[in-house]
């Protein structure tokens, strides 16, 4: 009996072990693991993604595309990021906003 208990406890802890991420998109971990704070010009921004805190990350991280194709993380706490994001969250509310009044 206690080698069929055994065997049902292993068997289960293999198929949790095996199971893929809840979601494509679910990272269990940051993303970002080297920041710049260097001021990239706004005709090399291509786009922005804001990632906030949560359980995969403790910290917010924003990811910005470069019209050159590559993905830079940035600083959140250097000013000219803190003003960037300050940026895109006001855009974002104006643009919710117009779409609602329509």
């Amino acid at each position: 009996m206690k080698t069929c208990i055994l065997l049902v406890f292993a068997t289960l802890l293999v198929v949790i072990a095996g199971m893929p991420p809840i979601g494509r998109d679910y990272n269990t971990h940051c993303r970002c693991l080297q920041v710049e704070s260097r001021i990239i010009p706004p005709d090399n921004l291509k786009s922005i993604k804001i990632v906030p805190e949560g359980p995969h990350c403790p910290d917010t991280e924003v990811i910005a595309g470069l019209a050159s194709g590559e993905k830079v993380c940035l600083n959140p706490r250097s000013s000219w990021v803190k003003k960037l994001i300050h940026f895109v969250l006001e855009r974002q509310l104006v643009q919710g906003g117009a779409l609602r009044k329509n």
